[in-house]
């Protein structure tokens, strides 16, 4: 056999193993109680509910700092803006990227999972939330030691919390978002 047959070989064996766990780690989750609302077509709203929890709570970490952090040192609107976002999807992402990694996975793998359990999640969460201190009056301006500030931001989240929730159920129960998720928890 030469070296690329042998390659080639190795590399079908290594996905066929990876994809023999990935099945036993999902059938071991389908027998987990509690989570029939994880299943394909079947999703509650509660399980959507957690799950847009969990990415609110990574975005909003990161939401908050960037606000606090572009306000205190007096940047733009948009230079704020957009730390905000950005730490909102690393702190997003890293929620998930550390429960996966505690599963066992690499971190290629890790990674990966976290991109596509929660890039619309964060997205969406981000466009809604952003989109509502935009449209408050002054909200933009606002300083840190303002109620404005505050009101608009939380306000924000629980607008982007209603509004991903469903986004998150339709994800969920066609094996997309979250639902990637649970085969390593």
């Amino acid at each position: 056999m030469n070296h690329s047959t042998q390659h080639t070989s190795t590399a079908h064996d290594h996905a066929a193993h990876q994809a023999h766990q990935a099945h036993q780690a999902h059938q071991a989750h389908q027998a987990h109680a509690g989570h029939a609302g994880h299943q394909v077509g079947s999703v509650t709203w509660g399980a959507a509910a957690k799950a847009t929890l969990h990415c609110l709570t990574g975005c909003a970490i990161g939401e908050i700092l960037g606000m606090v952090i572009g306000t205190a040192l007096m940047w733009g609107n948009v230079g704020t803006t957009v730390l905000a976002i950005v730490l909102a999807f690393v702190f997003g992402y890293s929620f998930t990227l550390f429960a996966v990694r505690k599963a066992g996975l690499d971190f290629r793998t890790a990674l990966k999972v976290a991109l596509a359990a929660d890039t619309v999640s964060i997205a969406v969460m981000e466009l809604v939330d952003n989109g509502i201190i935009a449209l408050v009056p002054g909200a933009m301006d606002a300083h840190l030691a303002d109620t404005l500030f505050w009101t608009s931001l939380l306000g924000g989240f629980v607008i982007a919390f209603l509004l991903t929730t469903p986004v998150n159920k339709w994800m969920i129960g066609r094996g997309k978002g979250h639902a990637v998720v649970h085969a390593y928890h």
